[in-house]
């Protein structure tokens, strides 16, 4: 079952995003700076802010038992970086700023249901386009995103803990409406 996330859910996406985010940093990223990421941006307290954004959505995967196995986190607000702007040329666009799902769902089918409703959440607040970044080195992540249909539009820089790492940027077009 996909679902939007609730504000009692801030406790269990900090822990699913403890158990996925490490899997998609850069080979030779330092356990340091995983943990000094997790704690400044994928926190109990943060995803209670996330949570609590009207111009924030998160979408869970949730199987039996109640347990979280896989989330996206939106954002309906222009970026402010220089580099995406440039990139997404002035188009209305949502970011899909997180797409993680447990390793033990990965190839089941969990990551492009989580896309496809992810997709339809951005579609339904009238963006253009849906954009991402993804760390150039993770090969795995950026044919799932190919594959869902999102192309290279440009670069930009992540910052992980406190390293500064290279981005591509990934721009879907929705269907327009009507």
């Amino acid at each position: 079952m996909i679902r939007k996330a609730v504000a009692g859910d801030a406790a269990a996406l900090a822990d699913l995003a403890a158990a996925t985010f490490p899997l998609a940093c850069p080979p030779g990223s330092s356990t340091e700076d995983i943990r000094l990421h997790l704690k400044r941006t994928l926190s109990e307290d943060k995803f209670a802010e996330y949570l609590a954004d009207s111009k924030i959505a998160i979408l869970v995967l949730e199987q039996g038992g109640g347990r979280l196995d896989g989330y996206t986190l939106l954002v309906d607000r222009q970026s402010t970086d220089p580099d995406v702007l440039r990139a997404l040329d002035g188009r209305r666009s949502v970011e899909l700023s997180k797409c993680y799902v447990r390793p033990d769902h990965h190839g089941r089918g969990a990551a492009s249901a989580l896309m496809r409703a992810s997709l339809d959440w951005a579609a339904g607040q009238g963006a253009a386009s849906v954009w991402l970044g993804v760390n150039s080195q993770n090969a795995k992540a950026i044919r799932f995103y190919e594959k869902s249909g999102f192309t290279n539009v440009g670069t930009k820089s992540f910052t992980l803990g406190d390293s500064v790492e290279s981005d591509f940027i990934l721009e879907m077009t929705l269907p327009a409406k009507g």
